[in-house]
């Protein structure tokens, strides 16, 4: 009992008193089964076309298509999107994934293929078999078991839609165009409206509304579409929007992407259908939304406040999504907004290495790409970036490649745009508790956030090392939100980052998978060209400092200052990328590149342990995911200690670098640094 006391006392402090009686309020309803009623499920034939279109408009399907077709309003194409000559990126590609669909395979996360037949089960977990209940309210199913419901969406988001598409451009193969009104109808006919877990989430129907939309202009033209499947598809989209609307407070109040995505997919329906009874509505709320939340999530040094880059990209998608469609339609948002996103382009370039389109995995990672309109891997933000650059400053930030896919099919022609690459230089961004300090061919990336929302991982002063476009020291990841045992979740936990814990303990305290509470505090001390600081609250009355130096020729010194009056267990780690190695002592040399790149750890005064793992199969340790639902090895280097004081150094350099620990100065070649706090 006391521990929930202090449980909801922390959710109070931290999110206030009206998230707090929205959720008591939420779970009510849905355990009263007041939901149900609220929102009820029903069969498709209930509630036809003309049930959802204003009186005016006629609801027999070739009569409605002809309105429609009069009546369009503008979108990004209409019709076969013609590809032009001479394109930086391969077509073929495309169709060869649009074969893998057709043969019944679907890319997982924009990854991993998996056989689901065609069209597949719509409620079955390819990976487990496991299916799930399409039979009951979505209300009655849970997310919390042995599948995970991700697994279960991906299919449903329907993002293969967007390879179709890009296939059917590239040879008109009419294949696509039919096998696109089949797994619509597939699907409708297997999910009747809010029945099963597909109907779970709003923000699910949203992405779905997108994808739906796009198939629908890319294939409107196409002699397999009918007058039967536009107004199918209609009705489809309209019963979507009226799930979304009818509990779009749970999205506003998880504080989160959810409710950028619902007010994207209902501002759309509303400019795109202005047919259906409700469109003004949805189109009025929509607008206000975005507008709302673009001020709240996006800080004003451009971060996001998911504090997750995969989610920043996700939303950054979505805006620009809906900034472009606006302007189409002569519905331009404000410049306030414009700004927002335009500095998350600027934020994101910062962090990316332009060579490669890598990122740090910093935060959540669900594996969420809202726009899959190009061939480059899922961890490339080039895309997001070229075409949010584009389209909030007219210019080009890369030379041209397949990142410029996206541009081609939201904006068309782009090449009057002027390429410009920034600078990317020595960086605060202390709302998103992101700092970056720049050596000749390397980086530090340093985590330290003051939470004005929710955490996503228990990072604080976590570093990600890059040199010459090498992820050295890197980020775990997340890979499942819903595995078994340790897996659930679990490179949330500070353990998994590049930081110290004390006594086996997180810096805060998980209550549920995605839920924080205590969180801990960070705060910068200071930063110049040389040298970073900062420290957290987190393990209080313990304290933790840490500072990285920038030394000469891409080398770094990282020294971890932790103090209290009683004994504690320290341990330093540092997970590495899974290159070749070798060990000497406290010291690991890796070969990623021709010169070989060492890490050495130690400790001031003290006995201290010296382990290396990789690829644990026991827990967590030594494993990362770049993609969600994949994890692959990786080296975790750990140093620990005993006692109420500890001073810990780390130096990342390479092979034939000297260093030595004499009293409380480090040499390092002739260099000698005082390591006292």
């Amino acid at each position: 009992m006391w521990t929930k006391s202090r449980t909801l006392a922390s959710l109070y402090r931290q999110l206030g008193l009206r998230w707090l009686t929205f959720r008591f309020a939420y779970a009510f309803r849905i355990r009263t089964g007041l939901i149900r009623l609220q929102i009820p499920a029903y069969q498709w034939k209930d509630r036809p076309l003309g049930t959802w279109l204003k009186k005016d408009i006629p609801s027999d399907p070739k009569s409605y298509t002809e309105w429609r077709k009069q009546n369009s309003q503008s979108f990004f194409f209409r019709g076969v999107n013609q590809i032009p000559e001479n394109i930086p990126w391969n077509p073929q590609l495309a169709m060869d994934e649009a074969e893998r669909i057709l043969s019944g395979e679907l890319k997982y996360f924009t990854h991993e293929f998996q056989k689901t037949g065609f069209p597949p089960d719509w409620h079955k977990d390819p990976i487990t078999g496991i299916k799930l209940d399409s039979t009951k309210h979505w209300s009655q199913l849970s997310d919390e078991g042995k599948v995970d419901i991700k697994f279960i969406w991906e299919a449903s988001r329907f993002s293969f839609v967007y390879t179709l598409a890009r296939a059917y451009a590239f040879n008109q193969d009419e294949r696509y165009a039919k096998a696109f009104w089949q797994l619509t109808r597939s699907w409708a006919e297997s999910n009747p409206p809010n029945a099963g877990p597909n109907w779970m989430d709003g923000q699910e129907a949203a992405l779905r509304l997108m994808a739906w939309t796009f198939g629908l202009y890319t294939f409107l033209e196409s002699p397999v579409t009918t007058p039967q499947h536009i107004a199918d598809l209609t009705t489809f989209i309209a019963a979507h929007a009226q799930r979304i609307y009818s509990n779009t407070d749970f999205a506003i109040f998880t504080r989160g992407n959810h409710s950028i995505s619902e007010a994207l997919g209902l501002w759309m329906t509303g400019l795109l259908f202005p047919e259906l009874k409700d469109s003004e509505k949805y189109l009025s709320f929509g607008r206000m939304s975005l507008e709302r939340e673009a001020a709240q999530q996006i800080f004003p040094d451009g971060s996001y406040s998911m504090y997750s880059l995969n989610y920043h990209r996700f939303v950054l998608q979505v805006y620009l999504y809906a900034i472009r469609l606006g302007e189409l339609n002569q519905l331009r948002f404000s410049e306030s907004l414009y700004q927002s996103i335009s500095s998350s382009v600027d934020y994101l370039y910062q962090l990316i290495d332009p060579q490669t389109g890598q990122m740090t995995v910093y935060g959540s990672n669900d594996g969420a790409l809202v726009l899959p309109l190009n061939t480059c891997d899922f961890t490339d933000y080039r895309p997001v970036l070229q075409l949010g650059s584009f389209i909030t400053k007219d210019k080009l930030l890369f030379e041209p490649g397949l990142w410029d896919e996206d541009l081609f099919w939201l904006c068309g022609e782009s090449s009057h745009a002027l390429r410009q690459s920034e600078v990317q230089d020595n960086t605060s961004f202390p709302n998103g508790g992101v700092y970056i300090i720049h050596n000749i061919n390397s980086k530090a990336i340093i985590r330290c956030t003051n939470f004005q929302e929710r955490p996503s991982h228990a990072d604080q002063l976590h570093v990600d090392l890059w040199w010459r476009g090498i992820n050295i020291a890197c980020d775990a990841g997340t890979y499942l939100y819903s595995g078994e045992d340790v897996w659930r979740n679990g490179l949330a936990h500070t353990s998994a980052h590049n930081t110290v814990t004390v006594d086996f303990k997180d810096q805060m305290k998980m209550v549920s998978r995605f839920t924080w509470v205590d969180w801990a505090q960070g705060k910068a001390l200071q930063q110049n060209d040389k040298l970073w600081q900062g420290e957290h609250n987190g393990y209080y009355p313990v304290t933790h400092k840490r500072t990285v130096h920038m030394l000469d020729d891409d080398r770094w010194l990282v020294v971890d200052h932790l103090n209290d009056v009683r004994s504690h267990h320290y341990a330093l780690h540092w997970l590495l990328n899974d290159f070749p190695y070798s060990q000497k002592d406290n010291a690991i040399c890796l070969w990623p590149a021709l010169y070989k790149y060492k890490i050495q750890m130690g400790l001031v005064e003290g006995n201290s342990n010296f382990s290396i793992i990789r690829a644990d199969p026991k827990n967590t340790r030594g494993w990362r995911s770049k993609y969600y639902g994949h994890k692959e090895p990786a080296i975790s280097a750990m140093l620990e200690t005993d006692r109420s004081q500890a001073v810990f150094w780390t130096f990342f350099g390479f092979e034939s670098d000297s260093v030595k620990l004499s009293g409380d100065i480090l040499q390092i070649n002739s260099l000698e640094i005082d390591l006292r706090p």
